[in-house]
């Protein structure tokens, strides 16, 4: 028997147990989905594009003082304002362009900020002991900014009762009542000046008055 003849039914037998793995004797298997995102040679992906979010403006009414008599003045900042924020906006007094309209403030410094408390209608300000002991005209400018943002925060309160403990347990109280914005002239660039629709006020300041204490 040639040696062809014999290497035959050797070769049957070493295809038999490929056939019973399921192994397939020729030809390409595709499995899967076809491939994707694949780029021609050359091509270069191009960067996606976002778009940047806006940020919100929120107006925030801040009380200063001119000839002795309170001038809200509303400031629009980017994103939002809490009461804590609105505190330490206020305690940095008139900006340059304020100054310049003659804004001045009686409010000291803040090297520390105050404590602020909420109960419905009612906000406690706490100061630090470097606040020291403020004028009147100082508590009008905390207690009705503190007043004003807290209606803006919550408008159906309707009014807000502001107590401003000073070091050494003084009280001083207003309230939003007490408010009252300043109608200004308002020159053409300078920062604005209204009377949020929520305070019920009128032209004037309050010139200390309504307080208990101070």
């Amino acid at each position: 028997m040639k040696a062809s003849a014999r290497a035959f039914p050797l070769l049957i037998a070493a295809l038999l147990p490929l056939s019973a793995c399921g192994i397939p004797e020729t030809g390409v298997v595709e499995a899967g989905e076809p491939a994707t995102g694949v780029l021609d040679p050359g091509v270069t992906a191009a960067p996606s594009e976002t778009v940047p979010e806006a940020v919100p403006q929120v107006k925030v009414p801040l009380y200063f003082v001119e000839d002795g008599s309170l001038v809200a003045v509303v400031r629009t900042v980017p994103g939002s304002t809490d009461l804590g924020g609105t505190v330490l906006m206020l305690f940095k007094g008139p900006d340059d362009q304020e100054r310049g309209r003659g804004l001045t403030t009686e409010l000291p410094p803040a090297a520390e900020a105050p404590t602020i408390r909420t109960d419905g209608t009612g906000v406690t300000v706490q100061l630090p002991r470097s606040a020291g002991i403020l004028s009147d005209t100082a508590v009008d400018q905390l207690a009705c900014t503190v007043a004003v943002a807290r209606l803006r925060q919550d408008p159906a309160l309707g009014r807000a009762q502001v107590t401003v403990e000073q070091p050494g347990g003084r009280l001083a109280g207003r309230s939003s009542d007490d408010c009252r914005f300043a109608a200004e002239r308002r020159a053409p660039g300078t920062a604005e000046t209204a009377a949020p629709p929520d305070t019920g006020g009128s032209v004037g300041g309050t010139g200390g008055s309504g307080g208990t204490g101070g």
